[in-house]
């Protein structure tokens, strides 16, 4: 069975709780780290790419060059930034 993967969105799960481990006074709740996530995501261009399941991902991990991984981590930068200002939720944290 063939599985469709957006390595966007692996890059961004591979660098968000790198990156949020240096915010001490936002908010990481579930809701708050997917409203990341989706912000960071819509600003991204997507890479998809088509392997078997269970398959490593290796070869088009490796693709993913330097600049990429800075277009991430300011994606996701910006990201935080925006729902720690303005975040969906009414819990306090």
């Amino acid at each position: 069975m063939y599985h469709l993967k957006n390595f966007s969105e692996v890059e961004v799960n591979n660098l968000l709780e790198k990156i949020l481990e240096k915010y001490d006074d936002i908010c990481k709740c579930e809701k708050c780290k997917l409203d990341i996530k989706a912000i960071a995501l819509n600003s991204l261009a997507t890479k998809y790419t088509v392997s078997e399941k269970g398959e490593l991902y290796t070869s088009a991990l490796a693709e993913i060059n330097k600049q990429e991984t800075i277009d991430v981590t300011t994606a996701i930068t910006k990201a935080i930034e925006i729902v720690s200002t303005n975040p969906k939720h009414l819990v306090d944290f």
